[in-house]
């Protein structure tokens, strides 16, 4: 069965390429298959790469290799003095997307905007509860729904949102992912047709690629878009071959069956640079990888027994053997590289005596565990399961029977979500925007508990510092309250940081004008490659 599933994958991947032979195409390994298609639903980034980087556009887009804003599909706008009131001059004549599945009749207005955004926020709106089981992470998590108090139609090309306060890195929000704009025109055919659950399947936006065709776990298929506002792009085809193993996706690179992948083994990294039909881009990762503890259940509940789990664990073996050293041990859960990073805070020393005697303190005693594993190459964890393996071996030697589980990618998501769940699972962060309300308060703030606060860790003092931080305009100001959150994160060890890492991305020396995201996004708008 393994063997026809993987002839099938590589049939569907030849005829994707040869039905496009003529045209310039540019095939890109990704490490995974997305969620969905409708971005705001989720929160990993092999997600984003296949729709919200492709098909869509937001009001304000992050410039390539950059955290700083640009206009996106909105030419401009203006802020209030007192920050609440953010009004948006939209682009004129931006259309969106002819496809096999939907011919759209007007471009672009303010409609399309407050459509996107009024479906996140509202329980009653139609479009709240389209997809069964599925929710608004970061508009949640984010505190949205509180946030804005309304999305007004000044006229066709203006949108004004009011804010119940001020919220400094509100703008830098609207670049993100979940913030893209949807076609209400499109959604109401949809809906119309009692065909709602298409607009997480059949991307239409107004992007530089529009799509195509996906095979779920093989092959996504996008081709440029003729009306694009900014251009046709210079490669005509994009296809994403998903290749979940590494050394396959390297196999592949090297056989020039696609021209650009992520996450390479560390390992390969070197031979990768030695060959000179390979370039290898590289880059400090705007990241961290942790291990979240259910806070909600005995006997995580305590924070000396999460310390004490986190002093048994020897984090410098993790990035020697996973990384090569392409990593840095994690302290806080920030990146060193991003401002109001405190360095003054002390990590929990490796101690495996220390972290017995504490369990034994704590009540502790033959404790059994779920830890937790991601399926996929992550740019913070290359290799999770070689990770656990080396946590479950150094838990043992303090008492601590370890089970390692995992799921397919998508399931890992949603399950590690559950406010029951057992033990302690994996993950990580990249920076989506270059502030540090992105990680204290996205991740760890009481709004996110359910979802992207895999602790299910709700502390007062903590989210007070983290939202006093949105309201204060000046960055220094801010810094000082991001440096108190650390210092209480750190005393309370919801996490067991682990690393920040080193980003590769290897490619064809064919392929040009890529540029390497400090954001993590792999976006090939602009890019071209040679015949």
């Amino acid at each position: 069965m393994k063997t026809m599933m993987k002839f099938l994958a590589a049939t569907a991947l030849t005829v994707a390429l040869g039905s496009t032979a003529s045209a310039k195409t540019l095939v890109y390994c990704s490490e995974g298959s997305p969620e969905g298609f409708d971005p705001a639903l989720y929160t990993a980034g092999t997600t984003f790469d296949a729709a919200s980087r492709t098909a869509y556009n937001r009001l304000v887009e992050f410039k390539h290799g950059s955290t700083e804003i640009e206009p996106g599909l909105a030419e401009s706008w203006e802020v209030s003095e007192d920050g609440t009131e953010y009004t948006f001059k939209l682009r004129s004549g931006a259309k969106f997307q002819t496809t096999d599945f939907f011919t759209p009749t007007r471009d672009l207005t303010a409609d399309d905007v407050i459509f996107s955004f009024e479906r996140q926020l509202s329980s009653d709106n139609p479009w709240n509860s389209y997809v069964a089981g599925g929710s608004w992470e970061y508009s949640d998590g984010m505190g949205f729904p509180d946030l804005i108090k309304s999305i007004e139609k000044v006229d066709d090309l203006t949108v004004k949102f009011v804010l119940n306060r001020p919220e400094a890195p509100f703008l830098a929000d609207l670049a993100m992912d979940f913030a893209s704009i949807m076609s209400k025109e499109y959604a109401d055919k949809l809906e119309a047709d009692g065909q709602m659950d298409l607009l997480n399947q059949q991307p239409l936006g107004t992007g530089p690629f529009q799509f195509v065709a996906y095979q779920p776990d093989a092959v996504i298929r996008y081709k440029a878009n003729p009306d694009y506002w900014a251009g046709k792009q210079p490669i005509d085809d994009l296809v994403f071959a998903i290749t979940t193993d590494a050394s396959v996706r390297l196999q592949k690179l090297q056989a020039n069956e696609c021209q650009i992948f992520p996450y390479p083994n560390a390992a390969d990294v070197e031979a990768m640079k030695s060959n000179s039909d390979l370039t290898v881009m590289e880059q400090n990762g705007l990241n961290v990888a942790y291990l979240a503890y259910n806070t909600t259940q005995a006997p995580f509940d305590k924070p000396e027994v999460r310390k004490a789990l986190n002093m048994a664990i020897n984090k410098q073996a993790i990035v020697d053997a996973v990384f090569q050293g392409a990593a840095s041990v994690a302290k806080n859960p920030i990146p060193p590289t991003m401002w109001s990073y405190n360095d003054a805070v002390e990590d929990d020393a490796y101690d495996p005596d220390a972290a017995k005697k504490m369990l034994e303190d704590a009540g502790v005693t033959d404790l059994s565990m779920k830890l937790w594993a991601m399926p996929v190459s992550r740019p913070y964890m290359l290799n999770a399961r070689r990770a656990a393996e080396l946590m479950q071996a150094d838990l043992e030697k303090v008492g601590v029977t370890a089970e390692i589980v995992s799921y397919e990618w998508a399931e890992y998501l949603e399950r590690s979500k559950d406010k029951d769940r057992d033990g302690a699972v994996m993950l990580g962060w990249t920076g989506d925007n270059g502030d540090p309300d992105n990680f204290l308060d996205t991740l760890l703030g009481c709004d996110a508990v359910g979802g992207n606060n895999r602790a299910q860790w709700c502390n007062e003092e903590f989210d007070k510092l983290v939202s006093q931080a949105k309201e204060v305009s000046g960055q220094a100001e801010r810094a000082k309250l991001y440096e108190q959150a650390q210092v209480i994160f750190k005393e309370e060890a919801p996490w067991n940081t682990i690393d920040h890492s080193v980003v590769f991305m290897p490619m064809r020396t064919t392929v040009k004008n890529f540029v390497q995201d400090p954001l993590g996004y792999h976006r090939f708008d602009g890019v071209d490659i040679e015949e």
